[in-house]
């Protein structure tokens, strides 16, 4: 009697998404090292992870029947394709699920900072309310700025395509040489020259091992003194420490950063006591409709189940 597949999922997942999958196959929600997980790895032919389980050799050789690696999400930093590849297992994840998220994620903590505000709750008499409006004013509009792009995939795009639409001057690097037409305006420039006339720069590169340490002191050393670094992408990009010596040494300078190179970030983390280093725990795609994007990654764990072709193969033009 043939049995339904077993699927482990170790991190979560949409209620709809995970209903859905259940109706398909047998599956089991546990981590790496748990009793569970370690005492049917080896039957498993589909694994779904998101962003903090490693799926690499160790984990991969655990697992002889699998099939497939779903990633609910877009970046593949956490799995190792070649391994992948070498064992004849699939991957498959969400490109297009969170893009605007992210966007919307990276002019949230931009407007907190150039337009500062506040909200009233009590009534204040007319010298408080005075004081106030001559407090909270933004030093300059997006229209007076150069705003600049590391990376202009579909993120870095749509970044660029809104700065342009609120007038501020676009400018970016990418590894290719993106077609006129995709630039939404933005000017491609040296990666010198974008982290020398930015006045706001936000970083959305890919995880490849290149990328690893990619923005350090050399670059930095180039910004303005008063720029804005925002990253929504890996924190394994900047290298921090030379992050923290630029923000000491530069106090009109801010950096924005939503992904760190540990995360949750430790105790003892300098940029943890930096005013000008605002940090949020990893929340751009957190959307409902961006995790329910990401969840349906189960669709194509099922394809390839069922040896069909999915939709998103990691391997796709690589």
């Amino acid at each position: 009697m043939a049995h339904d597949p077993l699927v482990i999922h170790t991190e979560t997942i949409s209620d709809r998404a995970r209903a859905w999958l259940a109706d398909r196959v047998e599956l089991l929600s546990t981590r790496p090292g748990e009793d569970a997980f370690e005492s049917n790895a080896a039957r498993a032919e589909g694994l779904l992870v998101r962003t903090y389980t490693d799926v690499d050799d160790a984990l991969l050789d655990r697992m002889p029947a699998l099939k497939v690696v779903g990633r609910a999400g877009v970046g593949l930093d956490n799995i190792d394709l070649d391994a992948c590849r070498a064992r004849g297992i699939e991957v498959v994840h969400t490109p297009e699920a969170n893009t605007q998220a992210v966007v919307e994620y990276v002019y949230t903590l931009l407007f907190e900072l150039i337009r500062p505000r506040i909200r009233l709750e009590t009534a204040v008499d007319a010298d408080t309310w005075g004081g106030l409006r001559s407090t909270y004013v933004g030093r300059r509009e997006l229209d007076e700025m150069t705003f600049g792009v590391l990376g202009l995939g579909k993120i870095g795009r749509r970044v660029a395509a809104v700065a342009g639409a609120f007038g501020a001057r676009t400018i970016h690097h990418d590894l290719l040489d993106i077609p006129e037409a995709d630039r939404f305006g933005s000017s491609p420039v040296t990666p010198e020259t974008l982290f020398a006339e930015a006045d706001i720069l936000s970083i959305h590169v890919d995880g490849r091992r290149s990328n690893h340490d990619l923005v350090g002191a050399d670059l930095l050393g180039l910004m303005k003194p008063d720029s804005i670094l925002i990253n929504t992408s890996r924190g394994f990009v900047i290298e921090e420490a030379a992050l923290d010596a630029h923000l000491l040494a530069h106090p009109d300078a801010t950096a924005l950063l939503d992904v760190h190179a540990s995360e949750p970030i430790p105790a003892g983390s300098p940029l943890l006591e930096r005013p000008n280093a605002r940090l949020t725990p990893h929340l751009a795609s957190r959307t409902a409709s961006a995790m329910e994007r990401m969840s349906g990654v189960v669709e194509d764990v099922w394809a390839v189940l069922q040896g069909t072709s999915p939709r998103w193969s990691a391997f796709k033009g690589r």
